[in-house]
């Protein structure tokens, strides 16, 4: 589910680059906010394993 929300907000972000539209930096946060939680998740993986 992770990877699901990863990708969408990705896809987002790509389309706030191309479009002029001012959601583009709320999408460009939520992007960071999905890397994050994406890195954390890695670390705490192999912290467990």
């Amino acid at each position: 589910m992770l990877w699901t929300i990863a990708v969408i907000l990705i896809a987002l972000w790509a389309i706030g680059l191309v479009s002029a539209y001012t959601l583009g930096g709320f999408i460009h946060v939520l992007l960071v906010v999905a890397v994050v939680v994406i890195i954390l998740q890695v670390i705490q993986g192999r912290r467990l394993g």
